[in-house]
């Protein structure tokens, strides 16, 4: 008779689960907001709302702080990177003309430049299994974008929005290098807290350079901000580090593949976008993809 799996093994393996759909209500709620405000700005203040929330929940908590300069820094710069630069990145582009399934097929590149650039810089050696698993997903992703990818003309993308896109993935995959590498040494809710300081010390410039204080005090931009807030960030960057501190970065990567699919769901049952049966097949490649990839 087969032992039953310990809790800690069963909490372990549910983090992926809760994961994936969090990350991707990330669409709805950007959805629901950017008519009503700013992106820049809206993006600053969401990270100065996590930023207090943490704080106070760190605070509450009695965490322990770093006890050096590395120990400040290192989670400040991974917050500069993967929140400042990649969604600040993400939200400019997409309101300076990308079209969305363009934006979220560059976003699913990710995992492809943190399984390349993991072994030269963190010595992470990437099986053959895991870069099978990884290819695909981003198989599966790119076959659940293609309807959409396939009513948008390729000469219409504007070139900024589109450099601006492919460096927020690049700052992204550059921070989850850098979070492997530096955040195993401080408690878990503090890096999260600096994180978002460092999300702060981008996003508050590039709103007061180029961002517009536009905000309509309306019901979906409230309700949307504390959802971006307290699920998005909140739980979704506690989830994403406890990942990566768990297992090796580049199969945690791999997880992002599932987004595009997840999103396409929701899109579904909340606004009524159809799925087409290619989509079907991409969504089932993508999860393929990211059980090869993570097996053992």
């Amino acid at each position: 008779m087969l032992n039953a799996p310990r809790p800690s093994t069963r909490a372990a393996g549910a983090l992926p689960a809760l994961f994936v759909p969090i990350w991707a209500t990330g669409f709805v709620s950007a959805r629901a907001v950017v008519p009503h405000a700013d992106p820049l700005a809206f993006t600053a203040l969401r990270f100065t709302a996590v930023a207090l929330v943490l704080a106070g929940i760190a605070a509450a908590s009695r965490v322990r702080w770093p006890g050096d300069w590395a120990g400040w820094r290192d989670p400040v710069v991974a917050g500069f990177l993967m929140q400042g630069i990649y969604l600040s990145g993400v939200f400019w582009a997409v309101s300076h003309g990308l079209p969305a399934g363009i934006a979220a097929l560059v976003g699913s590149l990710q995992p492809l430049l943190t399984a390349l650039l993991a072994r030269p810089l963190l010595g992470e050696r990437v099986s053959g299994r895991r870069a099978l698993g990884i290819l695909m997903g981003f198989a599966g992703a790119g076959l659940v974008l293609a309807p959409k990818l396939g009513a948008t003309d390729p000469s219409g993308i504007p070139p900024w929005a589109l450099a601006v896109s492919l460096l927020a993935v690049l700052a992204l995959t550059l921070g989850t290098l850098w979070q492997k590498r530096t955040g195993g040494r401080i408690d878990l809710l503090a890096g999260a807290t600096l994180q978002f300081v460092g999300g702060m010390a981008c996003a508050i410039p590039l709103a007061l350079a180029f961002g517009r204080a536009s905000f309509e005090p309306v019901a979906p931009l409230w309700l949307g901000l504390a959802w971006a807030v307290l699920v998005n960030s909140v739980a979704g960057i506690l989830l994403l580090l406890a990942l990566i501190r768990r297992g090796a970065v580049a199969g945690v990567a791999a997880l992002f593949f599932l987004v595009p699919p997840v999103a396409a769901v929701l899109g579904y049952l909340l606004f009524g976008e159809v799925l087409t049966p290619l989509q079907g097949a991409g969504m089932a490649l993508a999860a393929l993809g990211v059980a090869v990839a993570n097996q053992g």
